[in-house]
């Protein structure tokens, strides 16, 4: 029973702290690339990652990844944003897999503890020459068998965790995917377009000359 509350405790633990870290990690991407796509379009590279730097999340920090090496040809951005969200698959699934451990054994280790009882009462029972009423027999069975019982409690609930986890960061896992996929095409797309921003070029010698040539003439 020991161990079946460690097991319980260390669920509810990795329950929450996962909560709470794909709760800080859920962004609106198409929000985020609306405002770095003004930016790209502006070549103001260095204002949308700074913008990239302070969101949170998995998708910004692929964004990142991209917004650095946004001069490589797109082959190369390509595997850049790749590899960037391999590295973010990891910390998603940080602690899922010793969740799920924890809806394997503690089945194991509620039988384990009904096994161990059975076999205390048919010792008790051997002890007294064999002879004993059946509200004995059941009340020995019945106290074996609550270990099992409490395995089963400790692992349904830590299976119905796991689930809600692993749904939430194959969420976020399609969200990163897609906003490499949108900051790979906004990259590329707009590198070769015109900015929006009017540069003003001081006039030169040269051409204040040939107005005024122009103008004589």
């Amino acid at each position: 029973m020991w161990l079946l509350l460690g097991c319980s405790i260390i669920a509810i633990a990795i329950f929450l702290e996962r909560l709470f870290y794909f709760y800080r990690a859920r962004i609106d991407v198409g929000d985020l690339l609306f405002g770095l796509r003004n930016l790209i379009k502006n070549k103001a590279y260095a204002e949308a990652l700074s913008e990239a730097v302070v969101t949170p999340g998995p998708a910004a920090r692929v964004i990142q990844a991209a917004l650095r090496r946004h001069s490589a040809p797109r082959s190369e951005l390509k595997e850049i944003v790749q590899e960037s969200g391999q590295l973010e698959v990891p910390k998603l699934e940080k602690h899922l897999s010793v969740l799920l451990s924890v809806t394997y054994i503690a089945p194991l280790i509620g039988l384990l503890g009904s096994v161990l009882g059975l076999v205390d009462t048919f010792v008790r029972i051997n002890a007294v020459g064999g002879f004993t009423t059946v509200s004995e027999i059941s009340q020995g069975v019945y106290e074996a068998l609550i270990t099992s019982a409490a395995g089963l409690m400790v692992a349904i609930p830590a299976f119905i965790f796991y689930s809600h986890l692993r749904t939430y960061a194959r969420s976020l896992m399609h969200d990163m995917e897609s906003a490499g996929i949108e900051i790979l095409n906004t990259i590329c797309d707009l590198r070769s377009q015109p900015s929006d921003i009017i540069s003003i070029r001081p006039e030169s010698e040269a051409d204040r000359d040939g107005g005024e040539t122009a103008t004589q003439s």
